[in-house]
């Protein structure tokens, strides 16, 4: 089986660092995405399936530790790395406070970076393994993500790839928002307003299978996302 080619989202205003960062993640066989600013480097996360994202703090048009705020926003989970010239104890604790998983001073040795995001993308890669074995109680109802099973009262609702992963998210998420941005990112590849509008059709096929049970349910967060309720 072929291995997944991990993207990188490397936001960089200084363009010889950026290229030869670029060139030799690539050279290790990353896709990377290469962005001067923080403006650029925000549309290219809602536009892109990134893996992990690697960011300057001093950038034109929108800093990394805003660009930081605003892809948490999006993706919680996404592993983040700052890249930074600051060495201000305030500004490393300003990082870490953001969500970083690190925050790598400048100059840096390109090789222990490497390591790093090799670490944190195998852990993670651990972590979603681990969570194929999961299944669910949801109020009257057991999902069995693996063979795509929804069950209630004796009947079996077999699920499509697309609800599976829909609902899967929802129930990794239960009780809390699940961002609109995240599952189509995660399920449809963008969150383009067509991919939204599928998402919705998905949503209420799964409002159809959870009925029977009256304290379960999908709830819309206007603008912000799903919530699935469940007691």
């Amino acid at each position: 089986m072929e291995q997944k080619k991990y993207r990188i989202l490397l936001c960089e205003d200084d363009q010889n660092l950026g290229m030869v960062l670029k060139n030799y993640l690539e050279l290790n066989d990353y896709d990377v995405v290469l962005e001067r600013d923080g403006r650029l480097g925000l549309a290219a996360f809602q536009r892109e399936n990134i893996d992990i994202c690697l960011l300057d703090v001093m950038m034109p048009n929108m800093d990394g530790f805003t660009l930081a705020e605003e892809i948490r926003d999006i993706d919680p989970d996404v592993p983040l790395f700052f890249l930074s010239a600051k060495t201000m104890k305030e500004d490393i604790i300003q990082g870490y406070k953001l969500g970083a998983d690190d925050y790598i001073t400048k100059p840096f040795d390109s090789e222990v970076l490497l390591m790093k995001i090799k670490a944190i993308l195998k852990r993670n890669e651990e972590v979603n393994k681990d969570n194929e074995y999961v299944e669910y109680d949801l109020g009257g109802y057991h999902f069995n993500p693996r063979l795509r099973e929804l069950s209630h009262d004796g009947q079996t609702q077999t699920l499509s790839p697309k609800e599976n992963e829909l609902l899967k998210m929802l129930a990794e998420h239960k009780n809390d928002l699940l961002p609109r941005e995240k599952a189509l990112k995660k399920i449809w590849g963008s969150d383009t307003y067509f991919n939204g509008r599928s998402m919705d059709v998905y949503i209420a096929k799964l409002r159809k299978y959870i009925k029977d049970d009256p304290d379960l349910e999908i709830v819309n967060i206007h603008g912000n996302g799903f919530r699935l309720v469940s007691p």
